[in-house]
């Protein structure tokens, strides 16, 4: 597969997302400046970690208007596989790419420890390849992790399995103690409604080597490498649009 990784001013995970793809997973990626306006080819984009413009007003509030984010949303929007990494998450969110907003870590601290990752469904392209359960052991480093929806859109996120990763224990028990920075339902990564774009706030990009104490992250790259075939975004856009379609028809009317 042909792979974006944005670069914002300020991101500083794009290099650890290249050197994955490129050298552990032999795929073809490369840097998208984000004045560029078309993602030149690319068959995933991924949103990388750091502090895009310096974090400035909200994390990924200033990112969202970047020049690239057009193409990303078109993209999205036609069936294109879109994983924002921590900083990324938090621009998806902003660009209403994904819902919620991501808030300051409970306690005001900024977190950068590993972390035990539930994989609540195996039905998606993410997480294809996982089993329900499922514990993967990821690093975090965040000070704004918390995720924040409210209560409605958080019911609709769980009756649409649209939860892909929360934080639990040792044993796979979804507790308070387990939960870093406080984050509604535990949650630590979620997916959109058509299911081609996540979030999440853990780096799998830092945990795909097993140098580095955990090679567990690199099942959500090769999740989407497997899946991917000739056809495969047309068939994703197809389903993309019948999700839409279908939250637009249950959806309630104004009064």
């Amino acid at each position: 597969m042909r792979w974006a990784i944005l670069q914002f001013p300020g991101s500083n995970c794009d290099q650890d997302c290249l050197h994955v793809l490129r050298n552990v997973l032999a795929q073809d990626a490369f840097y998208l400046w984000h004045k560029e306006t078309d993602l030149q080819g690319a068959e995933a984009v991924v949103v990388p970690g750091g502090f895009s413009y310096g974090d400035y007003l909200r994390c990924g509030a200033i990112a969202r208007f970047s020049p690239i984010m057009a193409a990303v949303k078109k993209a999205a929007a036609d069936g294109m596989p879109v994983v924002g990494i921590c900083n990324g998450f938090q621009v998806l969110c902003e660009a209403g790419l994904l819902p919620g907003a991501l808030l300051r870590n409970r306690g005001l601290h900024f977190i950068c420890e590993t972390v035990n990752l539930r994989v609540e469904s195996p039905a998606s392209l993410f997480t294809r390849g996982c089993t329900t359960g499922q514990i993967l052991r990821v690093p975090i480093a965040h000070g704004e992790g918390c995720y924040f929806a409210d209560p409605q859109t958080l019911q609709e996120l769980e009756w649409n399995g649209q939860v892909l990763f929360r934080y639990a224990d040792n044993l796979g028990r979804v507790t308070p103690d387990a939960n870093p920075n406080g984050s509604a339902h535990n949650i630590a990564g979620i997916r959109n409604l058509a299911g081609n774009v996540l979030g999440m706030m853990p780096h799998p990009e830092r945990a795909s080597e097993d140098a580095l104490g955990s090679a567990d992250g690199k099942v959500i790259f090769e999740n989407i490498i497997e899946w991917f075939q000739p056809g495969a975004l047309a068939a994703l856009a197809k389903a993309a649009k019948a999700a839409q379609q279908s939250a637009a028809a249950t959806a309630p009317m104004p009064a």
